[in-house]
């Protein structure tokens, strides 16, 4: 598959009807919910780019390679299903209008990548084979696009409708696309759960809404329970998950919001170091629970889906399938 030219659009980047109406798309999803099957997430998608020799290293991260080499991408997502993932997570957590119109693209484009990103998800799945994939349209936070890696923080300065305006039209695009369903991840304030609940509820696509926390709370200091009633309320979103933290910050969390809701949980930390936004470097290391002694300990808390996030590797990715393959053949 060659580079998709970056100022030159030709067709809605759709490859098939993968995925048909909202309504099957609700359908599928909900009738996984219902049972007790527990999905594999893919890994750090931007990290197994970089291990694959691209440069992430300037402003727009993953969403350069989308641009530039999608071929890149595709072998990236193929890799984590061959591993084991039932889930990729496509390569739209940082194509953002404001970021691309930075790097000199026009909203058309921006919206052409987002839509792109979805099909090479489906045809890194179809390079593979085997079971049912499932495809999450990643949207990443604010702090992931103009907010220069406030992801980790939150502090934005910016309003609850503020930020829905600034995620509206990408959602719009995202759910248009053959994505099994949203993922609005890495969020780490309370003012953006409140203005996705909104968005996510609005559109034509179920969602998963997933926080990232440190020492019980969200990135902004806001309780975990606030952000779990809010999403609890939100019509749209199916499940609440927690990401782009460490292991254990991801168990609390996980047991926290299943003591305030009954959503179905999603869980995929870091792989114990994190990332320094101004030195642009991964700092740290990996804690005292890791994240293969965690997947026993994230089913009994209700964890439907489980995956890692930075740093997590094909290689990790099926030790988690292997360690639930081996937990279903003993019920």
């Amino acid at each position: 598959m060659g580079s998709v030219p970056f100022f030159g659009i030709d067709g809605d980047g759709l490859s098939r009807n993968q995925a048909a109406s909202a309504t099957s798309r609700n359908a599928r999803l909900d009738t996984f919910l219902v049972g007790n099957e527990v999905l594999v997430l893919d890994g750090g998608l931007g990290t197994h780019l970089a291990d694959r020799g691209n440069d992430v290293t300037d402003s727009l991260w993953s969403a350069r390679i989308l641009r530039d080499n999608p071929a890149e991408v595709r072998a990236a997502h193929a890799d984590f299903f061959a591993a084991g993932a039932d889930v990729a997570t496509a390569c739209s957590y940082q194509v953002t209008f404001d970021g691309l119109k930075q790097a000199g693209g026009r909203a058309e484009e921006t919206e052409y990548l987002l839509r792109t990103s979805v099909r090479i998800a489906w045809e890194g799945a179809e390079d593979v084979g085997g079971a049912p994939r499932w495809i999450a349209a990643s949207i990443g936070p604010y702090g992931a696009g103009p907010g220069q890696g406030t992801e980790y923080d939150g502090a934005y300065g910016l309003t609850v409708p503020e930020l829905a305006h600034w995620h509206r039209r990408r959602i719009e695009v995202l759910a248009e696309t053959e994505a099994d369903f949203l993922l609005a991840e890495t969020v780490p304030s309370i003012r953006e759960v409140e203005a996705l609940a909104g968005e996510l509820s609005a559109a034509e696509m179920p969602s998963i809404l997933s926080i990232t926390v440190a020492d019980g709370r969200l990135r902004d200091g806001t309780p975990i329970c606030e952000a779990a009633a809010i999403a609890a309320d939100a019509p749209g979103i199916r499940a609440l998950g927690v990401n782009c933290c460490s292991t254990a910050d991801a168990l609390a969390a996980l047991r926290a919001i299943a003591e305030v809701c009954d959503l179905p949980l999603a869980v995929y930390p870091n792989s114990g170091e994190s990332w320094d936004h101004i030195g642009r470097c991964w700092t740290g290391a990996e804690g005292e629970l890791s994240l293969m002694d965690a997947v026993p300990e994230f089913v009994a808390a209700g964890a439907r889906f489980i995956g890692g996030c930075c740093r997590v590797t094909p290689a990790d990715i099926a030790a988690i399938a292997a360690r639930l393959e081996a937990r279903a053949a003993q019920q």
